[in-house]
């Protein structure tokens, strides 16, 4: 979790662009680059004291010869990373491209690979938002893959943010898909945060770094938080950081269920910092403490309330949030129980053959794994069996068709029927 991740690694980059100016000469030592990395976290790490225990740690196993015989710089980063990882899940030791490199996106690196700058990759990526829609039963998700950073309301993030949130203000539940987010900015944890709690909830984690305390709550919160909408947050081992904290700090306020997987347990937030012979070393410059549970999540992740494999958690947190709807309205709560229905329905045989035809102006014909009803020149509607005679339409899933047969068995007409709107049409088989 960086905080100002953006303004924080333009500036370090401009700070070391004389280091990295020489990583075209011979590599430096591996003795010298630990000797360097150490001294970058005895001088970066937030907590003095442990800084001063990692570096000493880091220093005896370069002086016992441990990294001498890495001549690949690619397999120093490697080991180097492996050795400062138990200690800090953010530690890790890398190469940068040169600065004349991240400048020009068209250059190749030596990898081949032209790195993209951050405000460029999260514009490219819909400030992390990757996919915002209202799922059928009326269920808000909001598939996040970074928490960009902003810092006033003008701010492309910021904008981003309010419009997601927007889209799914209607919504009788709402999903927050972080299994492939790895972290960002404090401020969109924050202020994402702020949308679902009270303007006065002391929730938000509190940081300590050497430079004093401060704190995850925004300076303006979301404007119409819904209080009483319930919230479910999806998690993996992916999840990390900046991520996790929002997980945590919803979890900890009773106020979401975690569905998946523990989380990476990667608590504490910081940013790169430059040695001398061009190394990138992420070290942590803060800690984070929440005000309910006194605790953070570093090295034991959050862990989910409801327990399942990681690409369960969509269907698993959907259906839950179906049946949150079973006291709602009529028509709402029909339509949720369809759609649950069809989330349950699991592979069925049934012969193909007894449904093939034309009904009225429509056709039904076979496929690979089911069934599609074609009806003039409308969408196609993917149909699978939820019971005998009883299809659901893979799509939309609140709407079905149920065949209906003679008194010979056979299937003599076709009935559409659609939760939503309440509309049924019949239509029969042509002879």
């Amino acid at each position: 979790m960086k905080a100002h991740a953006p303004a924080l690694v333009v500036a370090l980059l401009m700070a070391a662009s004389p280091a990295l100016a020489r990583q075209d000469a011979a590599p430096a030592e591996p003795r010298v680059v630990a000797a360097q990395v150490a001294a970058a976290i005895r001088q970066t790490y937030f907590d003095p004291a442990k800084a001063e225990t990692i570096a000493a740690a880091l220093e005896a196993e370069a002086a016992a010869g441990r990294y001498d015989a890495f001549t690949d710089p690619r397999d120093l980063e490697t080991a180097l990373t492996a050795q400062l990882e138990p200690w800090e899940q953010h530690f890790s030791v890398g190469r940068p491209a040169s600065p004349a490199i991240v400048q020009t996106p068209s250059a190749a690196t030596s990898s081949g690979l032209s790195p993209i700058p951050f405000p460029a990759v999260a514009a490219r990526g819909g400030q992390g938002f990757r996919a915002v829609q209202i799922l059928p039963g009326n269920v808000g998700l909001i598939d996040m893959r970074m928490f960009a950073d902003f810092e006033g309301a003008e701010d492309p993030a910021r904008k981003q943010v309010d419009a997601a949130l927007q889209l799914i203000s209607g919504a009788d539940a709402v999903l927050i898909d972080l299994r492939n987010n790895g972290g960002g900015s404090p401020a969109m944890v924050g202020y994402l945060v702020s949308a679902f709690v009270g303007p006065d909830a002391d929730v938000y984690n509190r940081f300590h770094s050497r430079e004093g305390e401060s704190s995850e709550a925004p300076a303006q919160p979301y404007a119409a938080p819904r209080l009483d909408v319930p919230v479910y947050v999806l998690i993996s081992g992916r999840t990390g950081s900046a991520a996790e904290a929002f997980a945590y700090t919803l979890q900890a306020a009773k106020r979401a269920v975690i569905v998946g997987e523990t989380s990476g347990g990667a608590a504490n937030p910081g940013g790169p910092v430059f040695t001398p012979s061009g190394y990138r070393v992420f070290i942590s410059t803060g800690s984070p403490t929440n005000p309910l549970t006194g605790a953070n999540w570093e090295k034991v992740g959050v862990r989910p309330d409801v327990a399942v494999p990681a690409e369960e958690a969509l269907d698993t947190a959907w259906k839950a949030a179906l049946a949150g709807q079973s006291s709602a309205a009529p028509a709402a709560a029909t339509q949720a129980a369809w759609v649950r229905e069809a989330l349950d329905a699991g592979p069925a045989r049934f012969d193909a053959a007894a449904y093939l035809g034309a009904f009225g102006g429509s056709v039904v014909q076979a496929t690979d794994d089911g069934l599609i009803w074609r009806n003039e020149r409308r969408p196609a509607w993917r149909l699978r069996p939820l019971s005998p005679d009883l299809f659901f339409d893979v799509d939309e899933p609140y709407r079905r068709i149920r065949f209906i047969r003679d008194d010979a068995g056979r299937v003599s007409a076709l009935e559409v029927l659609d939760s939503q709107t309440g509309v049924s049409r019949l239509m029969r088989r042509a002879s």
